[in-house]
């Protein structure tokens, strides 16, 4: 194909992927809870969430690196089934939908959860708690998973002018995709943990994260030719790949996205914002 399909082109700038890579894999440290995980400073190489475009075509972002200067703290697990409901029946968070209201066990994780759901219960905690909670961005989310975080990675096409070369290469992508583990939620620990006691970052339950979905034109080398166009409507969720979902969508497999393998589960985790950094 040598012209460019421009409606196959901007449906398919969604399906950037990238691979993450941690410079360091994070280590943690005892607090006063046993489910929060302290993620030490360090450095981050890693491809960043969004969709890139070159000449209009979809291309690969080029890898970042970041610094963290500071320690931050982040849940081991994800939010519980019977946790959620504690906020619900605080009047705190809505129900979950009809399929899984019934779910309230305390050692499997919560799913069927929104962004907003996922801030709503952040918000709540803070209050129980005394301290700030908050959705990861997914920068954090990538360096707490440490060497757990294994993203699947597109190569670009050798031919700029053939954007087909790429559409083949996300097909073959998608369909691995969908040979994954079943969708039904498992008890905590299921799929392991890292160095720092953090666990199930690639199961079956992907996590929301604060990072608004963007879409960049970028130039030869990968830099931004304008700022990048920000949707907050729709946010980052982090797992086995990443993922845009609008943030109201509490089932991934529902239509929630357009192109790709969506999620096998929506569920979340939080930071714990020190109390010295005003919250």
């Amino acid at each position: 194909m040598k012209k460019p399909n421009r409606i196959a082109a901007f449906v398919l700038t969604t399906l950037i992927a990238g691979c993450g890579m941690v410079s360091e894999e994070p280590k943690s440290a005892k607090t006063d809870q046993d489910d929060i995980a302290l993620i030490k400073a360090g450095e981050l190489s890693y491809f960043p969430a969004g969709d890139f475009l070159r000449n209009g075509n979809p291309v690969s972002p080029a890898m970042t690196t970041l610094r963290f200067d500071r320690d931050f703290e982040i849940m081991k697990r994800q939010v519980s089934q019977a946790e959620y409901q504690q906020c619900v029946l605080a009047g705190a968070c809505k129900k979950l939908d009809k399929a899984q209201r019934g779910a309230v066990a305390p050692n499997l994780p919560a799913v069927g959860i929104s962004w907003r759901d996922a801030t709503d219960y952040a918000a709540w905690y803070s209050a129980v708690k005394g301290y700030t909670y908050r959705l990861p961005t997914y920068a954090e989310w990538v360096y707490a998973a440490g060497s757990m975080y294994k993203e699947d990675v597109i190569v670009d096409s050798s031919d700029p002018g053939d954007p087909a070369q790429r559409w083949l290469m996300e097909y073959k992508l998608e369909t691995q995709r969908k040979s994954t583990v079943d969708g039904t939620p498992r008890p905590f620990g299921s799929f392991g943990s890292n160095a720092a006691g953090v666990s199930d970052m690639v199961g079956n339950v992907w996590d929301w994260t604060d990072t608004c979905h963007t879409r960049q034109h970028v130039d030869q080398n990968g830099a931004g030719l304008l700022p990048p166009a920000e949707n907050c409507g729709i946010r980052a969720v982090a797992g086995r790949h990443r993922s845009y979902i609008s943030d109201f969508i509490r089932d991934p497999k529902g239509g929630a996205c357009s192109v790709g393998v969506p999620p096998s589960n929506l569920g979340f985790r939080l930071v714990r914002v020190p109390a010295f950094s005003g919250g």
